[in-house]
């Protein structure tokens, strides 16, 4: 791969801080009250949800210029669980719920979800690897 960007950001575990190179992100991390911690700051599923849920918009969007679909009022939401895997650790699971409008009800909008799982790059890394679900609302 010929990289285009790289983004870094350095993390000290769950209960820390997550801090990007630039400065741009600087959170405190903390177990989410579900998993017996105090909730008091972000933790990685919420960061990987953001950013999946991102990506897969920005995704969408290019999928839809190129075919002229219209997705001025789409909204995607990423929802990332932990749980407990198979062989006594843990692993993650997503939901991508795409909110559309009418004309994108039905077969026109699963097409486009299906397009663009295939093209987005989360999508492309996680495939395979972890369980991604897609919704349309």
């Amino acid at each position: 791969m010929n990289a285009l960007y790289t983004a870094v950001a350095t993390a000290n575990g769950r209960e820390g801080r997550a801090v990007s190179s630039d400065g741009h992100i600087d959170l405190p991390l903390a177990h989410p009250q579900a998993l017996g911690g105090n909730g008091q700051g972000t933790n990685p599923e919420q960061l990987f949800a953001a950013g999946y849920a991102a990506c897969f918009a920005s995704a969408m969007g290019v999928i839809a210029r190129q075919e002229k679909i219209d997705i001025k009022d789409v909204s995607v939401t990423a929802e990332v669980s932990i749980g407990k895997d198979t062989d006594g650790g843990f692993g993650l699971a997503v939901v991508m719920r795409a909110e559309f409008p009418d004309h994108l009800q039905g077969e026109p909008g699963r097409e486009l979800l299906e397009k663009t799982h295939a093209f987005c790059p989360y999508s492309k890394a996680t495939r395979g690897n972890i369980a991604v679900d897609l919704v349309i609302e």
